[in-house]
């Protein structure tokens, strides 16, 4: 008997990564492996998401899945994704800021956002690209989405890190810990101790106040200790982790409660403004946003953050339209 490729193509999700660097390719992989999407790895510079997506795929036997992984410098083949991921951008450098990249990152950003609405006008758009929250918005506004088709990939991380320093700090397993962190993507992130908890018991009641003040600068500064300490990169392996399981929420409906950069409408006394907090993510994008009922010094705290990120994003939105006068 002789097999014959079919023609006929079967309908399936598909996730365009946006970007095809360290964590676009580690995002990517993360996808393919889990079996959630087949996935169209695009990026400007020519030659390398094509061997990226070859390398990916010549590995698919050994891991077991039969996902389509596409690399391609053009819009038009990743058309019909169901999610839209951009990572797109320039990374840190030791000294940097996220605040120091927004103008050239924001040119790539809306750039990118303007192509790929085009082939997925349907399409649910996470952004990873620094400064986060000012990249999310510029991706909303340039991409015209209703505001729950938008977001952010921010909290996630930074509670994963969270997470990680206490499970250090204890002993214990990761699984057993939920942390939370709330605000922008920066220094001025609000991690929420009393809603951290190890298999449900508040840290508050498992380490001094100064330990939980440690492991809050330190996880403040997480991505900063990465890119010193790597000199010529920042963190991506985590970075993807923290799409992927976003993604996994959304196509597979999970509803999962995660914290991510969303607009707000009023929610926390906060409007008119990008900034990281509890969501409902299932198959609509965000279905719905989480109220904590925070003490007025988390609540000033989270203010605080939102209005920096406010105040930035005005300062891109600015500096884009005098690019284009």
């Amino acid at each position: 008997m002789v097999l014959t490729p079919s023609t006929i193509a079967c309908a399936s999700t598909r996730v365009t990564v946006v970007g095809s660097g360290n964590v676009g390719s580690a995002l990517a992989q993360r996808l393919a492996e889990k079996n959630l999407a087949d996935v169209v790895l695009l990026d400007v510079v020519e030659g390398r998401p094509q061997g990226l997506a070859l390398d990916l795929l010549q590995a698919r036997g050994i891991e077991r899945h039969d996902r389509q992984i596409i690399g391609t410098n053009d819009y038009a083949d990743t058309a019909h994704s169901d999610v839209v991921v951009i990572t797109a951008g320039l990374p840190r450098k030791p000294g940097m800021s996220r605040d120091d990249l927004m103008l050239t990152n924001g040119k790539i950003v809306l750039a990118v956002t303007k192509q790929a609405i085009v082939h997925s006008p349907n399409a649910i758009f996470i952004v990873v690209t620094n400064p986060l929250d000012q990249m999310t918005h510029i991706t909303w506004k340039a991409s015209g989405l209703p505001i729950h088709q938008v977001m952010g990939m921010a909290g996630v991380l930074d509670s994963a890190r969270f997470q990680t320093f206490v499970a250090m700090e204890l002993g214990v397993s990761t699984s057993d810990i939920h942390a939370t962190v709330l605000g922008s993507h920066g220094d001025l992130m609000v991690p929420l101790p009393r809603y951290t908890t190890v298999n449900g018991i508040p840290i508050t009641e498992l380490m001094s106040v100064e330990t939980v003040e440690r492991l809050i600068d330190r996880t403040r500064k997480g991505g900063a200790e990465i890119v010193d300490l790597m000199k010529t990169g920042s963190a991506f392996y985590a970075p993807a982790s923290s799409t992927c399981v976003m993604v996994e929420s959304i196509l597979l409906n999970k509803c999962r409660i995660l914290p991510v950069t969303t607009y707000l409408e009023g929610q926390y006394g906060l409007r008119d403004v990008f900034v990281g907090v509890p969501c409902r993510l299932g198959c609509q994008g965000i279905e719905s946003v989480l109220e904590l009922d925070l003490t007025d010094a988390e609540l000033v705290a989270l203010h605080t953050s939102a209005e920096a990120v406010r105040q930035t994003s005005d300062r891109v939105e600015a500096l884009l339209a005098s690019s284009h006068s």
